[in-house]
């Protein structure tokens, strides 16, 4: 049996909580399988909470206070752990930032916007502007930061292996001047030069493909089950049911087999990147 690792429950709001919620669950005498009977929870995602590895939902909170007779102590915090760390980000993402930088491996899959981990400040403020165009200055520019933010995860040499599949519609839908445009593709493109990401784009010609609808990200870790996040507007959803995984992430591997290869993907976005550069000096 592996040693029990300790949680640093000064690290973080969700980590003072998910130490709190396994003092009082062992100091009940209840293992994390009993823990989970009657809710909706996995075993390996209430282990992630007391790690602090995940925020508390609110209805999972209600079933431990009852079953723990806490008093209602997790109902009337988890507020703060849903709060936590998610400063410029939609609170149903607020996960996504966390998970992703345990992540080992993380497929994109984008048919309509350049995900956020390889958006410029450019286009980052001009997809923030357009969704919240009455915002003030200052709350636009927490929201791009935020965003910014998240491309920490590439300042390591190897970690997470990233794979994304640009739709080619990406390629030739301008959002904001030329010269934005080509930095957005040559940034994109300087990257997968690197071999810190793995580019594919699906051709406009490619036909019915099996992410004819929606878009996803998906997630493995060393130590926990995989993740899928799902998202329209205004809404995500994080799913780790294994079996929906599971057949998402072969929805993506179908999807990666329709997609142009890599190589001439990238051809494809340094052209894109030239194009508009050349635009832009006319």
């Amino acid at each position: 049996m592996p040693p029990r690792k300790d949680v640093d429950a000064a690290a973080s709001v969700p980590a003072f909580y998910g130490a709190e919620l396994r003092w009082k669950r062992e100091n009940a005498g209840l293992t994390l399988q009993e823990l989970a009977e009657g809710c909706f929870y996995s075993v390996a995602f209430l282990s992630q909470i007391e790690m602090g590895d995940r925020r508390m939902p609110l209805d999972l909170a209600r079933h431990a206070d009852q079953l723990l007779d806490t008093d209602g102590f997790f109902e009337r915090r988890c507020d703060d752990a849903r709060k936590a760390k998610q400063s410029g980000h939609a609170e149903y993402f607020a996960d996504v930032v966390e998970q992703e930088k345990r992540a080992r491996t993380i497929d994109e899959w984008a048919p309509t916007l350049i995900p956020g981990l390889l958006q410029t400040d450019a286009y980052a403020r001009a997809v923030v502007r357009a969704q919240y165009p009455l915002d003030l200055s200052e709350d636009v520019d927490k929201k791009v930061a935020a965003r910014l933010e998240r491309a920490v995860v590439f300042d390591e040499p190897k970690r997470p292996e990233y794979w994304v599949i640009l739709h080619e519609l990406l390629l030739h839908q301008p959002i904001m001047e030329s010269g934005a445009m080509a930095e957005q593709f040559e940034h994109i493109a300087a990257l997968a030069r690197r071999g810190r990401v793995i580019t594919q784009v699906l051709p406009l010609n490619a036909g019915a493909h099996p992410f004819m609808i929606g878009s996803v990200m998906l997630m493995t870790f060393d130590d926990a089950p995989a993740l899928a996040y799902t998202e329209s507007l205004h809404s995500g959803q994080t799913i780790d049911d294994l079996a929906l995984v599971k057949k998402y992430t072969k929805s993506y591997d179908l999807l990666r087999a329709a997609a142009s290869p890599p190589r001439a993907s990238l051809t494809m976005i340094e052209a894109a990147a030239e194009d508009y550069a050349n635009d832009d000096s006319r």
